[in-house]
């Protein structure tokens, strides 16, 4: 299962390169950037799923995937930023329930364990088009163009 949660993760890594180099906050970014950001990773990958798959219907095929997964992380991002108001908006609200706090972190908690999973399933679609070759190469080159975008040396490193 890690395994399988750092390949994901090194995934989503690839596709959020594009902001990596410049650090910013997560609320600070344009929306202009943000879409600049995304399409900046969904082409690193689609260069790197053309270098790798030979076959260029199912190369077409992975790289729709790869869209499919950029659009529910952007999604993603938005619930988190709504959860994170929603909670902006309870700290402010004097007479808030710890109840109401609960159920706000219970349902971005929700939220993110859906995308996940959604993102999950995608990852296993895409696997299933490519050689077992194709995609330990894919895996290594989103693992090696990672590392090159570490926020902090004191990092620690994942599992992956």
């Amino acid at each position: 299962m890690k395994r399988v949660y750092g390949y994901v993760l090194g995934l989503v890594v690839v596709l959020a390169l594009a902001g990596c180099s410049s650090h910013r906050h997560h609320g600070m970014a344009s929306e202009g950037k943000s879409d600049a950001y995304w399409q900046k990773g969904q082409q690193d990958m689609a260069a790197l799923i053309d270098r790798t798959v030979t076959d260029q219907a199912k190369a077409g095929q992975v790289k729709s995937i790869v869209g499919e997964i950029v659009t529910e992380l952007k999604a993603s991002r938005e619930q988190d930023r709504a959860g994170h108001r929603r909670l902006y908006e309870l700290n402010a609200n004097y007479s808030a329930a710890p109840e109401e706090f609960t159920k706000a972190l219970d349902d971005a908690n929700n939220r993110r364990m859906q995308s996940a999973s959604k993102i999950l399933s995608l990852r296993f679609r895409m696997k299933d088009l490519m050689t077992a070759e194709e995609w330990k190469t894919v895996s290594d080159q989103m693992l090696a163009y990672s590392s090159r975008y570490k926020h902090s040396e004191a990092a620690p490193k994942a599992g992956y």
